[in-house]
């Protein structure tokens, strides 16, 4: 009796798993520092000027150059990444080519923790090097523990973390473009981006597996934490 395939079973199944996680990453970054450096800002110039745009102009100024710093420093540590994992590359590649019995050897002491011994690990042995790029990714996975990075990793690293900290940053100095009135801008703002902070945290707290509540209260306690203290510096150096 014949079993029917569907066609689907056919189709390749593309692991997404590693990008998606990256940028979950990157929001995280960008966004928790989007919504504490500006908010914190925001308060200090509160605690020091009179007038609500002072704060606007030095908030978005803040934004764009923090932005750009965060989004630049995520594309470079993708490029990091990419660069290590090359230059590690050609190093097992070499070491295929100049020392095969070695690496034979490091094979099967890895295959070795996984169960396998006798003719069963020699066989495995053999297929594994008798490809070379098959042999060099099993060292740089199972040797190094590296991971091929995806080549489209270092520009949306970057979008995103910039997208991500720009969109935090204008949550608490929207209060300021609302009203001219520095303290009640000041107390909405810190109401709206505690809530922002927690919810974000708590957001965070599930994707990362820690309890949302105690992840959310977390965020919101460093943040209200570094606006007291720009609030606190400020308002003396300025008395």
């Amino acid at each position: 009796m014949t079993i029917p395939v569907h066609p689907s079973h056919h189709r390749p199944h593309v692991e997404k798993h590693f990008l998606a996680s990256a940028i979950v990453r990157d929001v995280v970054i960008g966004m928790a520092d989007g919504l504490t450096v500006p908010f914190a800002l925001a308060a200090g110039l509160s605690g020091a000027v009179d007038s609500s745009g002072v704060i606007i102009i030095a908030g978005l100024a803040e934004i764009a150059a923090g932005s750009i710093a965060m989004g630049l420093g995520g594309y470079l540590a993708a490029r990091t990444d990419q660069e290590h994992y090359d230059s590690e590359h050609r190093r097992e590649l070499g070491e295929t080519r100049e020392l095969p019995e070695e690496e034979r050897r490091e094979v099967a002491e890895i295959l070795g923790g996984f169960g396998l011994s006798g003719e069963a690990l020699h066989q495995v042995v053999t297929a594994i090097a008798s490809d070379r790029d098959r042999w060099v990714d099993f060292m740089m996975r199972f040797e190094l523990g590296l991971e091929r990075p995806d080549p489209r990793r270092a520009p949306i690293s970057a979008a995103t973390i910039a997208l991500a900290y720009l969109a935090g940053g204008l949550i608490p100095l929207l209060p300021y473009m609302l009203t001219s009135a520095i303290q009640p801008a000041l107390l909405i703002s810190v109401g709206v981006t505690l809530v922002a902070l927690a919810l974000f945290g708590a957001v965070k707290g599930r994707l990362t597996g820690v309890p949302p509540l105690k992840a959310g209260l977390q965020t919101a306690a460093i943040g209200a934490l570094a606006a007291f203290v720009a609030y606190g510096v400020a308002h003396l150096i300025s008395a």
